[in-house]
């Protein structure tokens, strides 16, 4: 069995052009802050979910999910081309992550009820 599927690759592949689309080419200053956690390639190549965060603090995730949905995705979508070696570049679909939000509430959530042990005491 293969060690990473060929969907990985090129999902992997994109998310590191992305980022570098993003941080270089887009000069919106609504998106300095967007990261790219993760692209999930369809089987038959046809579309890709974009998985992203904006940091320090996710605001305005709605506003930030159409500017890239609607008025970059073609902008994305033709900077992919030039520089991923695609047959075809896959429809992209931007998708806020809400994983590290919740993390973030877990934690918290985690402290509150236990209390972090002094160094000193032993289990």
């Amino acid at each position: 069995m293969k060690e990473f599927d060929r969907t990985e690759r090129i999902g992997a592949e994109l998310r590191r052009e992305l980022a570098e689309i993003l941080r270089d080419e887009v000069k919106d200053p609504r998106l300095k802050g967007v990261t790219v956690q993760e692209v999930r390639v369809t089987r038959d190549l046809a579309h890709a979910k974009v998985f992203f965060t904006c940091f320090p603090l996710d605001e305005d995730t709605a506003e930030q999910e159409r500017l890239l949905n609607r008025q970059l995705a073609g902008f994305l979508r033709h900077e992919l081309s030039r520089r991923a070696r695609l047959r075809s570049v896959p429809l992209l679909h931007f998708v806020h992550d809400e994983s590290v939000v919740r993390g973030e509430r877990l934690a918290k959530l985690i402290e509150t009820v236990a209390p972090a042990a002094p160094p000193d005491a032993e289990p």
